[in-house]
């Protein structure tokens, strides 16, 4: 048995927490949310608490940090407004920009003219997305869950979907190569997509068989 080291989260802190969960959980997919304010002005930030959670209906979740005074981001006082937001899927070409939407500037500042990013009309809601991410999700708020006062959690329903044309065939099949997803790592970590590999869900019966399962890279 390989020897382990225990911690009782009841015993730690917010940080050190924190420290374990994006240590352990990744990598972890990369939203960067655009938002408008009801003026309609335009507002970019990542979040790498960010997951799918249900095709039926399409959920996806944020988990958006308040600042350090307690009042909410612009992700969130934004989604309250208006009831929606669009998130843009990282690519590698995105990485650099996507750091940029990350400093704390002052709701002054455009983040999007600082990071050199264009921006596309919603379709189905008034959020814009980023014109070169290979794939955006418009989604309507869904709900707020109330967890605490450190971090917002954020459920949109899907609405409508983009996705770069030559990364997604007739049978909905997307290409990984093509979309060139980044994950969240721990600390200032990241990775690539790229190191991938298909590995066949068994079925009982294969499982019962004494047939290998393939692991192709």
């Amino acid at each position: 048995m390989t020897d382990v080291a225990s911690f009782d989260f009841a015993q730690l802190t917010p940080r050190e927490r924190y420290k374990i969960l994006i240590g352990t959980v990744v990598p972890r997919p990369i939203a960067l949310v655009t938002t408008a304010s009801p003026e309609g002005r335009a507002n970019a930030a990542p979040f790498s608490f960010f997951n799918c959670l249900s095709a039926d209906p399409a959920i996806v979740a944020l988990g958006v940090e308040v600042k350090a005074d307690g009042a909410p981001k612009d992700t969130g006082r934004n989604i309250r407004a208006t009831g929606c937001f669009t998130v843009n899927i990282v690519s590698d070409a995105l990485v650099e920009a996507m750091n940029i939407c990350a400093v704390p500037f002052g709701p002054e500042v455009d983040e999007l003219e600082r990071a050199g990013l264009a921006i596309v009309a919603g379709t189905a809601i008034s959020a814009p997305r980023i014109a070169l991410a290979p794939a955006a999700l418009e989604c309507r708020l869904h709900s707020f869950l109330d967890i605490g006062s450190s971090r917002e959690i954020i459920l949109g329903q899907v609405v409508h979907a983009h996705i770069r044309a030559d990364a997604v065939n007739a049978q909905l099949h997307i290409d990984p190569k093509l979309i060139d997803a980044v994950g969240r790592m721990g600390g200032h970590g990241y990775a690539s997509t790229r190191d991938y590999f298909d590995l066949p869900t068994m079925s009982l019966a294969g499982f019962d068989s004494d047939e290998p399962q393939a692991r192709l890279r």
